[in-house]
């Protein structure tokens, strides 16, 4: 039965649409931890927009916000997300030192059940997948049938911080380790054109090679911009110096460059019709309290791809405000 979670083969989908005239569109919302709050209000754009997806699909945070708006509960998420501050988010971490995991995360597994309670993939009134990573074998997994908040849970479960999932005799752990803005998936359950939102951090430079040599004199110890820049709640300082990121922020960061090269190469594989770049500055990927300003800045992605967007979906172009 559990088994019946788990995506095998892309064979297994079955053509989509709701009688809708017009192609089917598909939304794929990208990982990025608190920076994906953005995704809020880029939704709220889009459907100011006259954009009404057929099928939505997400990784790690992605997958939370896409499963809330499938089950008609983006503005119970968008209340909870505008209510966090630093206390409030910390009273959420239930810390665990002998786990899998920094995070155990059943304090934020029943406050989704308080929004979300029994809800199924398989009775939303779109499509949906969220994708899961098979800790043992790498696998992709879309998790696309049963528990929605089981399916949310093991697609952000960010490998070191939150404990792996287990759903049937797998454990499964961030979808954005093998898809970080899954494309693929959304046309594989049926849609026909795919807008993209992927979170983009200024100035990390990820992506590209530098061939200069680095000087290793003891007496330049200034070290570099990323290193200084807190990251959040969870990030702390190193035992080598005032400004040396602690052990938090290089996990971290080391996934998030290889997430950023994951995805180029995906998105180049497999483009988007319309990508929009939801760009956050600077935002800490904890910083879960900073809610207000990423979905301005979702808001603002979108009104930026406007032109776009409608041309196409062949939409009316919404009024602007």
């Amino acid at each position: 039965m559990a088994d019946d979670l788990l995506r095998k083969t892309e064979a297994e989908t079955a053509a989509g649409g709701r009688g809708r005239a017009g192609p089917r569109i598909g939304l794929a919302l990208g990982a990025g931890a608190a920076r994906g709050w953005a995704h809020i209000g880029a939704l709220r754009e889009l459907k100011a927009m006259g954009l009404v997806p057929d099928v939505v699909v997400g990784s790690s945070i992605g997958a939370l916000v896409g499963g809330c708006f499938a089950a008609g509960r983006l503005d119970e998420l968008e209340s909870f997300a505008r209510s966090l501050n630093r206390r409030r988010v910390f009273g959420l971490l239930d810390f665990s030192f002998s786990g899998a995991g920094l995070i155990g995360g059943d304090r934020l597994r029943l406050r989704l059940q308080e929004s979300i309670g029994a809800t199924r993939i398989e009775d939303l009134p779109m499509r949906f997948a969220g994708v899961a990573t098979e800790l043992e074998t790498g696998h992709e997994v879309w998790l696309r049938r049963g528990s929605l908040i089981d399916a949310m849970r093991a697609s952000y479960a960010l490998p070191g911080v939150f404990e792996p999932v287990r759903l049937g005799r797998r454990w499964l752990i961030d979808g954005a380790v093998v898809n970080p803005v899954p494309v693929s998936v959304a046309r594989a359950l049926g849609a026909e054109r795919v807008v993209a939102l992927s979170i983009a951090v200024d100035g990390t430079g990820r992506g590209a090679t530098r061939h200069d040599g680095l000087e290793t004199d003891p007496a330049d110890d200034e070290a570099p911009p990323a290193a200084r820049r807190a990251s959040g709640l969870l990030l702390r300082r190193g035992r080598t110096g005032a400004n040396a990121p602690g052990l938090a922020s290089v996990m971290v960061n080391a996934f998030n460059i290889t997430q950023d090269r994951l995805m180029r190469s995906r998105l180049a594989g497999d483009p988007p019709d319309v990508l929009i770049n939801l760009k956050v500055g600077r935002i800490g990927v904890f910083e879960f309290d900073r809610a207000e300003e990423l979905i301005a800045l979702g808001r603002e992605a979108v009104r930026r791809a406007r032109d776009e967007i409608a041309e196409c979906f062949d939409l009316a172009r919404a009024a602007e405000g």
